[in-house]
């Protein structure tokens, strides 16, 4: 039981990253890689710069809340620049180009945040508290799991309930399934996208977050297995499917926790390789994903 917790845990923040992948996915048909720059992003924004071994917290500058909503900030400004600058000007250009512009442009942050930060790791107290053990029965489960799978759950009923019940999301519900359609219906693109990338960026915050209660550590290249993870999560839930997207993000994550538990000693450093090795095994059995967009069943 103790094993299935942890792999809930795990499952449901890839789940976060995979919807912030998907969504953009779903009105631009873009994989942006970007969004694990996102998460490095709202991590950073926890400290003063400094290289000093243990940094400031900028988060102790004010009370935790308006904290946790600037950081928030932060990222979704950061997000919003970034489909302005480096995908609008490129929206109508091949999906390739797109797609080297995202790693172009994730290698910039990376390399910035290097050059700000230096590129060693930092370790930060922060949420320290939420790690302490909750007794339920005979387990001692660690506070920040059960924060990050009710985080997760909060998230993906807030998003379902923005799609389905608010006029902006029904928007992006229609230019997910049909974008060209939708702008002759009056749907503006140019909001439309933009409200995607402000919500992925909102989700890699909140991801950062539960990523630094959880490790207490900072590395510029933090957001980059998350990313993949969620890349992959999202690929074996469906592409342009908000609900596979989040499946796929919580299989994923939970095939990683079970195989850490379950693998023999020195077969564990090759986790990643056997989650790598289902997820090919996934695509083969069903190349269009566990869960298809209405979008894609429509075209076959």
């Amino acid at each position: 039981m103790q094993v299935l917790i942890d792999a809930a845990s795990t499952g449901s923040l890839y789940a976060l990253v995979a919807l912030a992948i998907g969504l953009v996915f779903g009105v631009m048909r873009l994989i942006n890689f970007v969004q694990g720059d996102y998460i490095t992003i709202g991590a950073y924004a926890l400290i003063v710069p400094s290289a000093a071994a243990t940094p400031t917290l900028f988060i102790g500058l004010w009370p935790v809340p308006l904290a946790i909503g600037g950081i928030m900030l932060i990222v979704v400004l950061v997000a919003l620049a970034t489909e302005r600058a480096a995908f609008r000007p490129l929206r109508q250009t091949d999906p390739s180009t797109l797609l080297i512009s995202s790693f172009a442009l994730s290698f910039l942050f990376q390399q910035t945040m290097m050059l700000v930060y230096n590129s060693r790791p930092k370790s930060v107290d922060f949420g320290s508290s939420l790690a302490a053990a909750v007794a339920i029965g005979d387990l001692r489960v660690p506070g920040i799991q059960l924060v990050t799978m009710a985080t997760a759950a909060i998230c993906g009923l807030a998003l379902i309930l923005f799609l389905r019940r608010t006029s902006l999301g029904i928007e992006m519900r229609a230019a997910a399934e049909d974008f060209g359609m939708a702008q002759l219906l009056g749907v503006r693109a140019n909001r439309v996208i933009a409200l995607a990338f402000a919500i992925s960026g909102a989700l890699g915050a909140v991801s950062a977050l539960l990523i630094v209660v959880q490790t207490g550590t900072l590395d510029y290249r933090m957001g980059v297995m998350p990313v993949i993870y969620g890349f992959f999560a999202t690929v074996i839930g469906g592409m342009g499917s908000l609900a596979g997207a989040a499946l796929g993000g919580f299989l994923v994550g939970a095939a990683s926790q079970l195989l850490q538990a379950w693998l023999p000693g020195d077969l564990r450093p090759f986790r990643d390789a056997f989650v790598f090795g289902l997820v090919i095994l996934v695509l083969l059995v069903r190349p269009e994903g566990i869960a298809r967009s209405r979008a894609a069943r429509e075209r076959v």
